[in-house]
Formats: structure tokens, sequence, C-alpha cells
């Protein structure tokens, strides 16, 4: 399953103003429903693939021990046009779907009992992300 939205209010985004001047959300700083979290340490962007990847790495050690909350979902179509077409007629298709990750943010939340089964799949599953994480306990 590959994270896409179902329906978006336009076909094509323009790419918004540069990481460093958007400011985070402090609602989505905490742990809010989980004992343990991964928290992003820098800016980047996540992609589709690469957060169906993350998921799966997590829940094939948790299983149906604990439970398991995303806490963020690609909203963001970056586009490209094809290799073989000239400079400009528009602009392109939508290409993948992207999240915007700023620091701060709690990308996932873990509630488990033994915690340090939690700590190890949020271990095994930060080396698939492209950017810094850091482990947060409540």
């Amino acid at each position: 399953m590959i994270f896409t939205p179902a329906n978006s209010k336009y076909k094509k985004q323009q790419k918004g103003k540069a990481f460093n001047k958007i400011k985070s959300n402090i609602s989505l700083c905490r742990l809010k429903f989980g004992t343990i979290g991964l928290r992003s340490m820098s800016f980047g962007r996540l992609d589709s693939k690469q957060l169906n990847s993350f998921k799966k790495s997590i829940t094939k050690i948790i299983k149906k021990r604990g439970k398991f909350i995303l806490n963020i979902f690609p909203q963001t179509p970056i586009t490209k046009k094809p290799l073989a077409i000239r400079m400009g007629k528009g602009k392109g298709f939508v290409d993948h779907w992207v999240c915007k990750v700023k620091p701060g943010l709690m990308l996932c939340e873990i509630n488990i009992t033994p915690t340090s089964l939690g700590i190890k799949a949020l271990d095994l599953a930060q080396i698939k992300l492209p950017f810094a994480t850091r482990v947060i306990f409540n």
C-alpha cells in the first residue's frame, strides 16, 4: 500500500517557502497516544515509498503486541516532466507524493508494554528515513 491522498483541492502545487522559515506546530511535537515516539531533528522530505517501508519495518517487530500510530501523511504532490521533452509547454504531471518534515515533528508513536521492543523497532526504522531523528520517551 503506497500512501497517496484520495482527493485534493488542486492537482498540482507550488514548492512553497523555504523550510527554515516554517514554524513548527507545538501540538505535533509532544507524545499524545503512545509511550515511545520518534521525533525529527532536521528538515526533510519523506516520500510515500519511504514512509511505506518505514511503517512495514515497525509493524514487523511490534506485530499485535502494541499500538502503532503514524502522525504524518504525504499530501504534497511533486511534478516531473518526461526526459525526452523540450523546455516549455507547461508544468509536468504528478510523479509522487511527499510529506514535508520540520524539526521537532513527532513522526510516529508506539504504545507497548515492554519498552525495549518499541525502542528496537524505532532504531531499525530510523535507518529508512533520509533525515536525522531521535527516540523520545514519555
